[in-house]
């Protein structure tokens, strides 16, 4: 099963990517992962990765496809493999079609805006650990602070409601179109494409998710 995961920040991405890896046995495989283990590899594309990156430069959609090829070569890819938060751009979504990387299915995770503010803004962290609550969902027994050493829970700055929309303007302009672009890509390499609400309880989602898959 070659997957492509879909949504914008706060849409719980994360939760089921891990839960789909291991229900069907696949690898979770993101753009960071990649660049990190070429580097570390020290291939001849790693080499070139880590000059682009020393640089201070972004690497470019090309050397990514080539990436994604080596990597999905790897032994552990074999049961198949999810991408989580690639491609983010239409031209890097175009860019894996063209190198004939196909794909069985493109599942997009949709959440109103309005929760999603709710949710990634009520996040409260306690830096010392990194244990997290949220004020509505998951409030710590005495508001504002951790529940086992007492110390002030914080609310780091890209949780704050400004910086939320601003993080949501970006995946609307930026990554949006990568699900208009599948949604309209007649290709067999493109496989199917669909669509869960992510605004209910995780195994709600996930049960929505599994129905999906088996469609």
């Amino acid at each position: 099963m070659k997957l492509i995961l879909l949504g914008p920040p706060g849409a719980g991405k994360g939760t089921q990517a891990d839960l789909i890896c291991r229900r069907y046995s696949i690898v979770q495989i993101s753009t960071g992962e990649m660049l990190r283990a070429a580097i570390t590899a020290g291939t001849s594309l790693g080499k070139r990765v880590r000059d682009i990156m020393s640089a201070g430069e972004l690497v470019d959609d090309k050397t990514v496809v080539q990436l994604v090829h080596e990597r999905i070569a790897e032994p552990d890819c074999a049961n198949g493999f999810l991408f989580d938060g690639f491609p983010r751009t239409v031209a890097q979504a175009q860019a894996i079609h063209d190198a004939g990387i196909a794909i069985d299915q493109v599942l997009e995770i949709r959440v109103p805006e309005p929760v999603l503010v709710k949710r990634i803004s009520g996040r409260r962290v306690h830096e010392a650990s990194g244990r997290t609550y949220h004020i509505a969902f998951n409030p710590p027994k005495t508001p504002d602070v951790d529940d086992l050493t007492g110390e002030p829970l914080v609310q780091r700055d890209d949780d704050k409601e400004s910086a939320v929309r601003e993080r949501l303007r970006v995946y609307r302009q930026e990554t949006q179109p990568v699900a208009s672009f599948y949604r309209n890509l007649d290709s067999p390499l493109a496989g199917t494409y669909s669509v869960v609400d992510g605004a209910g309880e995780v195994l709600d989602v996930q049960r929505s998710i599994v129905e999906a898959l088996a469609a």
